[in-house]
């Protein structure tokens, strides 16, 4: 009888046991999947100090529109069709010059490094005066110029916008924006940035994101990738390399190896908040504290009527136009949101969509939030 009790007893105990574990090891699950750490290649992280793009810009003309260019009183793209024709050698009145088809734009690009003489770069187009839409226009031959005065690209073909805009008179709809587009690979460059990397005695990454935390990853995982230590982490954003003995004659290769090595990324726990488009971003670091929210809406509506005082017959009062002002309040009752200790950005997201928050009132919370040190991250709101 004691035996037949005690397997009892312990049946019961397995049993009682086995939920409890199966909840341990999916919270453990859901605990090293959050904590994992974001692993990339120190190529995708950093640049090398003094290779970066250069932006070069230059003014010109967009022809073939469709009526819906410059009008008359811009003397801009007149003055500039009158000067591209008398380099073509037709001489006219500026009186005789429509440019209803022609828009005057700005076109700006990015030279990248290292880019010859005959490489494709993409151009931005944008209208410098009142033309409703570049729809259909192709841009002229337009030099591209730097910092420095000189040309460095020059930019032509047919320009591709994201938008359009049809109507007549006081009807019009207008989607996106179609005064600005890009020409693709519309850009030849002509002249190429001075850059040398063969001369050099030191290299320098920077880190795209500053944090002293990857910066030291970075130098571990540059140091245990060669036989001697040649990397060394200066600040939050700066590692400096020093070349290997007899390595200086070919930095394309060393530079390869480095960008190519995995390396430890470290996430700032970090909430990045956008008010004009409600829009919020919140990483998977950030730590939540418990906290009860409540949120409710509080809406005000003012109302005006104007109403007309007629004096009586024969009086000498005036007609006047009284106004009649009504406000009304109304409350919503205030949702409830219990956070427990240690609960993730998951959690967060679904209870407040559970009460029905909006993005706004999200943005709202959050920073209510961050006040009370319920939120352990730093908020960036845009």
């Amino acid at each position: 009888m004691t035996t037949k009790l005690l397997r009892i007893v312990i049946f019961l105990s397995i049993a009682l046991a086995f939920p409890s574990l199966a909840c341990a090891a999916q919270y453990a699950q859901q605990e090293t999947a959050a904590s994992k750490p974001l692993r990339a290649r120190i190529g995708d992280i950093s640049s090398i100090a003094g290779v970066r793009d250069n932006y070069i810009m230059g003014y010109g003309l967009v022809v073939g529109l469709n009526g819906s260019g410059d009008g008359q009183q811009d003397i801009f793209p007149v003055q500039t069709l009158m000067g591209i024709l008398q380099k073509m050698g037709v001489q006219a009145p500026a009186r005789s010059v429509i440019t209803r088809n022609v828009a005057a734009v700005f076109v700006t690009a990015s030279l990248p490094p290292f880019a010859q003489p005959g490489t494709r770069i993409d151009v931005n187009v944008s209208s410098a005066g009142d033309a409703r839409s570049l729809q259909g226009g192709e841009l002229l031959m337009t030099p591209l110029y730097g910092p420095d005065g000189q040309v460095y690209a020059v930019a032509q073909g047919p320009v591709v916008i994201g938008g359009y805009t049809a109507g007549t008179s006081g009807n019009v709809i207008t989607v996106n924006q179609p005064t600005a587009g890009r020409v693709p690979s519309g850009g030849m460059v002509e002249r190429a940035v001075p850059l040398t990397l063969d001369q050099l005695k030191n290299l320098s990454l920077l880190l795209r994101d500053a944090d002293f935390v990857t910066a030291e990853n970075v130098a571990n995982a540059i140091n245990s990738n060669f036989s001697q230590p040649i990397a060394t982490a200066v600040d939050s954003r700066r590692i400096e390399i020093k070349l290997p003995s007899g390595g200086a004659g070919n930095i394309s290769k060393l530079l390869a190896q480095l960008e190519a090595i995995p390396v430890t990324v470290h996430q700032k726990a970090r909430i990045v908040m956008d008010e004009r488009t409600g829009t919020v971003v919140m990483g998977g670091s950030v730590s939540l504290g418990a906290c009860s929210i409540f949120h409710g809406n509080l809406a005000i509506q003012i109302s005006t009527q104007y109403e007309v005082s007629q004096p009586p017959p024969f009086s000498k009062g005036k007609t006047e136009v009284v106004p009649q002002t009504t406000v009304q309040t109304q409350e919503s009752q205030a949702n409830q949101l219990q956070l427990r200790q240690g609960a993730t950005v998951q959690d967060l997201v679904n209870g407040l969509q559970g009460i029905g928050a909006t993005a706004r009132d999200i943005i709202a919370i959050v920073e209510a939030m961050q006040t009370d040190g319920c939120v352990q991250a730093g908020v960036e709101v845009m």
